[in-house]
């Protein structure tokens, strides 16, 4: 080969190497976020592992519309904390969220239990629950500086088409007022919690923005298969949803890490499914030094690569 066809080739190459360089492999920021604060076990914001290269959302448990009395009672959309606010403070929302540029901090709503009964969804019309709501949440959001909600409820008296418009109008609200940026639901395969939130999903879907699908809640023995078979299922029910996978470190059920979790994370990963991995929760993981954190961060925070597991 001569001399000038040598150095066409190998500009050639030099270009076609840059050009590939220079081309995204995953524009998207793959998501990770953790659920703080329900068990009041002193966990803190700052025994969390961050990685830099994800966005981190805190998800504080809960904000529930009952009463902080011995016995408590529903309150009709008048939010009151009942997460860990001894050590999850306003001020140190502040200072995690200075620290660290990637930072976002949300408030979940509901869950399961509230004192030693369940935590039901009881309002006694759309319109004063909304009302309601949006005032003891713009309150609790604005002090907290909160960039976001969650919404967790999972048992319920009401049925699912007011369960919908409630929930809708209070993410429309307190958007459009500019309160919060970002909305989540977290339901899980249960018949009539599934129920109210594909009811929720069908008519607001559009301004949620997120999908922290509980699978943990599935069996205990759950495999890889069949993990990406519910995968594809609540991929379907939630069309177009960012559908986020979940572990639980309190070893209650689901796929876990043991048995293949990030396994089935890479598959997904490989596919461009994977939008990202929550976990529940921080109050169980401090035990352990959050090792299952370190790894869900470090294999979404490299894009769209085979990740050894």
């Amino acid at each position: 080969m001569g001399f000038s066809k040598l150095c066409i080739v190998l500009f050639a190459l030099q270009t076609l190497v840059a050009m590939a360089l220079n081309q995204p492999i995953d524009q998207k920021i793959a998501i990770f976020r953790e659920y703080i604060g329900a068990e009041n076990n002193t966990v803190e914001f700052a025994d969390v592992p961050i990685n830099p290269h994800v966005e981190f959302h805190y998800i504080l448990a809960f904000a529930i519309d009952y009463t902080t009395s011995s016995s408590p009672s529903p309150t009709d959309g008048k939010f009151n904390a009942f997460w860990d606010t001894d050590n999850l403070t306003p001020s140190k929302v502040s200072l995690v969220k200075n620290q660290h540029s990637n930072v976002k901090v949300a408030l979940s709503l509901g869950g399961d239990t509230v004192g030693k009964q369940y935590c039901n969804f009881s309002p006694s019309s759309v319109d004063s629950w909304v009302s309601n709501a949006v005032s003891t949440l713009t309150n609790i959001i604005q002090e907290y500086q909160f960039d976001g909600i969650d919404i967790d409820y999972e048992h319920f008296h009401a049925d699912p088409e007011t369960f919908a418009k409630c929930i809708g109008k209070l993410i429309t609200t307190l958007k459009h007022d500019g309160v919060i940026s970002f909305a989540s639901i977290a339901p899980f395969e249960d018949d009539e919690v599934q129920r109210h939130y594909l009811a929720l999903w069908k008519s607001y879907g559009h301004i949620i923005d997120y999908v922290n699908f509980q699978f943990y809640a599935y069996d205990k023995g759950t495999t890889v298969s069949q993990f990406m078979n519910y995968f594809q299922t609540q991929s379907s029910n939630y069309k177009g949803g960012k559908i986020l996978v979940s572990i639980t470190t309190e070893g209650s059920g689901g796929l876990s890490p043991e048995n293949g979790f990030f396994t089935a994370c890479n598959r997904l990963k490989m596919e461009g499914k994977l939008h990202g991995i929550f976990i529940w929760a921080a109050d169980d993981s401090k035990a352990s030094g959050f090792r299952y954190e370190r790894q869900s961060q470090a294999l979404l925070a490299v894009p769209h690569l085979q990740y050894s597991v």
